[in-house]
């Protein structure tokens, strides 16, 4: 069968968007209904305005989702490009953190009120940590391509102890290129 991977890849591709799509329909039809009808006393132009403000991240991920990962099909029906992969780890993973926090907030907005758009901060608080481990090990690591020393000996802090103590008994010296 050609193209196995790539049709499977497009199906479930398909079944996420619409599954996305139709959870942030029924969340976002839940604050308008639930705001307008149940809580309209503490419904004002602030509510709708942080609610734009704060749930535009979310309406950008899911169209970002939308472009990269909706399958292609040619008119005759056979499958141009299946998209990309929505399960993907690194950046795609970090999209979806987002646009389930949001949802959440939204959530909980919806419920309790404007303060619990508060609960928001968290993805630039989420996204401050996730830099700095990752650039924290990132620096960790080149730090050991800096431990040598002109003679191209490496120092004695490097060397492991089997080697300080052939070493110190006068046996074979360790040289590193």
């Amino acid at each position: 069968m050609a193209q196995k991977a790539a049709k499977q890849q497009a199906a479930r591709n398909t079944s996420i968007l619409k599954r996305t799509h139709l959870s942030s329909l029924a969340i976002n039809a839940a604050f308008f209904l639930l705001r307008l009808i149940i809580f309209r006393a503490s419904c004002t132009r602030a509510t709708y305005l942080l609610y734009g403000l704060l749930s535009a991240p979310a309406f950008v991920v899911e169209f970002w989702f939308e472009r990269i990962g909706r399958p292609t099909v040619g008119p005759s029906g056979e499958l141009k490009k299946a998209g990309e992969d929505l399960e993907a780890k690194g950046l795609t993973e970090y999209m979806w953190d987002i646009l389930y926090w949001t949802w959440g907030c939204t959530v909980i907005a919806t419920i309790f009120g404007d303060k619990a758009w508060w609960g928001w901060i968290v993805i630039p608080l989420y996204s401050i940590w996730l830099a700095w481990t990752t650039f924290g090990g990132l620096r960790e690591g080149m730090a050991g391509m800096t431990g040598a020393t002109g003679g191209g000996e490496m120092g004695n802090g490097s060397a492991s102890n089997r080697q300080k103590k052939l070493e110190k008994r006068g046996g074979q010296r360790m040289q590193y290129r």
